[in-house]
């Protein structure tokens, strides 16, 4: 049995990541409490954009999960954090979290979770959350493959993954289109 997370997430952090298309993201937690014990490494995660906007718009396979203090999380990911900068990233956290942040002279902890082989869909591949999924979830919710919704989420990913590798004849002219001279 394969477990998927999907995790809410900011459409700022969506949008400047799927404009680069990186290798590797740190989806941080703004507090670094509590170790991220959902996922197994080789597992999926989804992320999902705050309401209004109720979609699961891409994911990447978990890595590992740990918390560090919020400049060492910048040094070691800079922008693959999706922000431009360490002060960016210090406002955007303080957006969820107002306790040492406002002191810049110290240096809070964040959780952090790596994720590998990132993928970003375009607008017409979001996908609407699953029914059960219910407005006052904050952070994120599991999903087992074996059961109805998660079994649905995993075959909607495997289905995208397979058109973006094996595209259709009219993807592969509208993707062409550009090479014309």
């Amino acid at each position: 049995m394969l477990k998927i997370f999907v995790a809410v997430t900011d459409k700022d952090w969506f949008d400047f990541l799927s404009g680069g298309l990186p290798d590797e993201v740190n989806f941080w937690a703004p507090s670094g409490r509590t170790n991220f014990r959902a996922l197994s490494q080789g597992e999926l995660f989804l992320f999902k954009l705050h309401a209004p906007l109720n979609f699961i718009v891409g994911g990447g396979i978990f890595s590992a999960s740990s918390s560090l203090p919020l400049s060492l999380a910048w040094e070691a990911f800079g922008m693959k954090n999706g922000v431009r900068s360490l002060a960016e990233m210090r406002e955007r956290i303080r957006r969820y979290r107002s306790d040492d942040l406002l002191d810049p002279r110290i240096d809070p902890v964040i959780g952090c979770r790596i994720l590998t082989n990132p993928f970003f869909w375009p607008r017409d591949l979001w996908l609407p959350v699953p029914a059960s999924w219910k407005p006052n979830i904050v952070v994120g919710r599991g999903f087992d493959t074996d059961e109805g919704e998660g079994r649905a989420l995993w075959d909607a990913v495997l289905s995208r993954a397979a058109s973006s590798i094996f595209p259709t004849a009219s993807e592969q002219q509208r993707d062409m289109a550009h090479l014309r001279w």
